[in-house]
């Protein structure tokens, strides 16, 4: 289930890099530079940060930043001791999860600007990855009217965005990922099918690769065949339903885009590609006929809100969504600006102060 509202997480359970985050390792050079420069001048301005972004989006990685200054905020002393910088910090924020609004505030700063100026570049990128997962996955949960969201993206991006990515998912309402560092930050596990390489292995033979599955994994997880091996996913299907019997959660459909499955090859040229609602209602009529009334139906292959939307005005028998790279695409960039410094009005021409009373004091 999501996070209770108002409760932060742990800075811990994020394992961030604390060395290099204070270093400025992660940081545009420009921005320690000006930390630097700062200090050396024994200048401190007190500003107040703001930072926004400019769609309707969710609110992800708020929690992350927060930890980030918490952990990274401070200076070095000549001596090479690291002073915290935190407790002279007055951060508001908006909740992890929450609806935002174009150029709407969701994060302030309020302090001695050497205190946090090299840190800017790693808030602002934690903001917009887990902004950009957080609303891609609330657009399909929202079109998915209640029925499961499986957050099925990790082969499509870089292993070392996982943990962040999965937290993001789970916030915004998918009811399982696929790996369990996605899991990890809420105590969970990765959940999955048995996959073509399994099948391939069991020599091409669905039905034995998923016996095989069942009699080991049966009593841990829902165990879910994807039935699009040969390319005839209602034979398939039924035949695997037959086998496994209540040991059987569900079906996955993940048919080609290129390719028309064959029990839909009477439809001639109109028969459509990949996976489709007609493919849905077959298999659900043939588990059906079989007496597997119960066996569940996956679908996966290609599926973004837009789609998902279709399946579901037009009837489509799905009872779980598996959605993969569409939930990393697009952007959803941050941006921070001072806007005031020692107490006065002072930003760049039209980033003025944007007081946010949904804001709340973090401590």
């Amino acid at each position: 289930m999501n996070a209770p509202p108002h409760r932060r997480l742990d800075p811990a359970i994020f394992n961030l890099p604390v060395g290099r985050l204070r270093a400025g390792y992660y940081s545009d050079a420009y921005f320690n530079f000006a930390k630097e420069l700062l200090e050396a001048e024994d200048r401190h301005p007190r500003v107040v940060m703001q930072v926004f972004q400019k769609h309707d989006s969710v609110l992800g990685g708020i929690d992350e930043a927060i930890a980030i200054l918490k952990t990274g905020a401070g200076t070095m002393t000549p001596a090479g001791v690291w002073t915290p910088g935190w407790d002279q910090l007055t951060v508001h924020a908006l909740d992890e999860g929450a609806p935002v609004a174009p150029y709407e505030t969701v994060l302030t700063i309020e302090g001695d600007y050497p205190l946090f100026a090299h840190l800017e570049t790693v808030y602002l990128g934690s903001l917009a990855r887990r902004s950009l997962v957080m609303r891609n996955v609330r657009a399909v949960v929202d079109a998915a009217r209640g029925k499961p969201v499986l957050f099925f993206p990790a082969r499509h991006d870089h292993w070392l965005v996982q943990t962040g990515d999965g937290w993001s998912a789970h916030i915004a309402g998918a009811i399982g990922v696929s790996t369990d560092a996605q899991a990890s930050w809420w105590g969970g596990r990765g959940v999955g099918t048995v996959p073509h390489a399994l099948i391939a292995a069991y020599g091409g033979d669905t039905v034995a690769a998923a016996r095989a599955f069942a009699t080991r994994f049966a009593g841990e997880m829902n165990v879910t065949v994807l039935v699009d091996f040969d390319n005839d996913s209602l034979r398939t299907a039924v035949a695997v339903a037959d086998a496994l019997g209540d040991d059987l959660w569900g079906v996955r459909l993940d048919t080609s885009e290129s390719l028309v499955d064959r029990c839909l090859e009477d439809l001639g040229d109109s028969a459509p590609r990949g996976v489709s609602i007609e493919l849905a209602r077959r298999v659900r009529a043939g588990l059906d006929d079989a007496g597997h009334g119960g066996t569940g139906i996956v679908v996966s292959g290609g599926f973004r809100a837009e789609r998902i939307t279709a399946f579901e005005e037009a009837g489509a028998p799905v009872d779980t969504y598996g959605v993969g790279s569409s939930l990393l695409q697009g952007e959803n960039d941050f941006t921070a600006d001072v806007v005031r410094v020692d107490g006065r009005p002072c930003s760049k021409v039209g980033r003025e102060e944007w007081p946010n009373p949904r804001l709340e004091l973090v401590t």
